[in-house]
């Protein structure tokens, strides 16, 4: 019951991108006990309007797994819309050095 209260609580007292009130919500639940054992992969996934999700993200084994989490989330997150153009017109989206775009 403190688990999921602490999750609750720190999601609807959160701001931003769904994302980031997820990774509220995730750290908050691992301040409060998190899972009976210990703690080794986070994972954060989004959908929204397209049929897949735009964000999925994944840490495994890892000894901070939440904070390494937010640490890929804020790397990807200024990004996110341009890999997002990229799925949906591929030609007008920056390459960020993909092999094959000239």
């Amino acid at each position: 019951e403190g688990v999921p209260a602490a999750m609750t609580t720190a999601f609807a007292a959160s701001s931003g991108h769904l994302a980031e009130r997820l990774l509220a919500a995730l750290a908050a639940g691992l301040a409060a006990g998190g899972e009976a054992g210990p703690v080794h992969s986070a994972a954060l996934v989004v959908c929204h309007t397209q049929p897949w999700p735009i964000v999925d993200l994944r840490v495994d084994w890892h000894e901070a797994p939440v904070a390494e989490l937010g640490r890929v989330w804020a790397v990807y997150q200024p990004q996110m819309a341009d890999y997002i153009l990229r799925a949906d017109n591929p030609t007008a989206a920056p390459s960020y050095g993909v092999p094959g775009d000239e």
